[in-house]
């Protein structure tokens, strides 16, 4: 979440709100001040100055590079009808690099009522192999530069139960505010009680904080809950208080923060939603 006082982050956990207002509207352009890079087979599929940022969505963006900073060999043309967006016509087009084709790695507009984005490439994430802004990899999707992630040290008291069961109790957390999530709380291993924790093989990865360690399936209440816990080993630059730290889903676990409940907040992470 956003910088906010400790009081107004108790009302919001026990109203259960998990997002602040929309701040980016979609359809907004705006250009990306750092140098964005992608690679495929080992090699630089397009290196730029001068990407923007499109906010396909409101939750975060999209680069948009120019096709002049794209190594147009890689480049597939497929023999498809343009898709409409909201930016224009759109042609499909696939990435070959050496014996390896991928279909459908990129939309590029050749005309574009929007400005600055006519003759660029929209790139499927997935496609290429890493994507780096400057010489740091950036994981899942572009950073908005308009989210916020704080790793805070406290001496608040946190209590972590699932069916009655108390899995963790910390007065040394590390709170992790991070704009359009609820406050997470991470917690020393000694703090947390592994004997009901078994570890999974998920991995996952976020954009501001690199990617997951370990999960943990919590036994408790006679029954398994798959996932309920994380960590990162390796958490990037801005995060490296939380490295090694476990966190608990607040919206699967009964949280009390100095011995006060806080209600589950409803976010995509809770049971039953995507």
């Amino acid at each position: 979440m956003n910088d906010r006082q400790d009081g107004q982050e108790d009302r919001d956990s026990r109203s259960g709100r998990g997002y602040p207002a929309i701040i980016v509207p979609a359809g907004h352009v705006e250009p990306v001040p750092r140098r964005i890079r992608a690679v495929l087979g080992g090699e630089t599929v397009l290196d730029t100055v001068r990407a923007s940022y499109v906010w396909e969505h409101p939750h975060y963006p999209q680069y948009y590079v120019p096709l002049a900073d794209v190594r147009a060999d890689l480049l597939v043309p497929q023999d498809t009808a343009p898709e409409d967006t909201p930016r224009g016509p759109a042609h499909r087009y696939g990435l070959r690099v050496g014996d390896g084709l991928r279909p459908d790695a990129a939309r590029v507009l050749h005309a574009s009522g929007t400005d600055g984005l006519a003759d660029t490439a929209r790139f499927e994430w997935d496609a290429l192999d890493a994507w780096y802004e400057e010489d740091e990899r950036v994981f899942v999707h572009p950073r908005s530069p308009y989210t916020r992630v704080d790793a805070l040290r406290s001496t608040r008291t946190v209590r972590v139960e699932r069916d009655g069961v108390v899995l963790a109790e910390s007065s040394s957390p590390v709170l992790v505010f991070e704009t359009g999530l609820p406050t997470r709380y991470y917690l020393n291993p000694a703090e947390v009680d592994l004997s009901r924790l078994i570890p999974s093989d998920t991995v996952t990865a976020c954009p501001y904080k690199g990617t997951t360690s370990g999960y943990w399936t919590a036994r408790a209440g006679g029954r398994l809950h798959p996932d309920l816990a994380w960590s990162y080993g390796f958490p990037t630059r801005e995060l490296q208080p939380i490295a090694g730290l476990i966190a608990f889903y607040n919206e699967r676990t009964d949280l009390f923060l100095d011995g006060r409940p806080l209600q589950r907040p409803r976010t995509p992470f809770s049971p039953g939603r995507g």
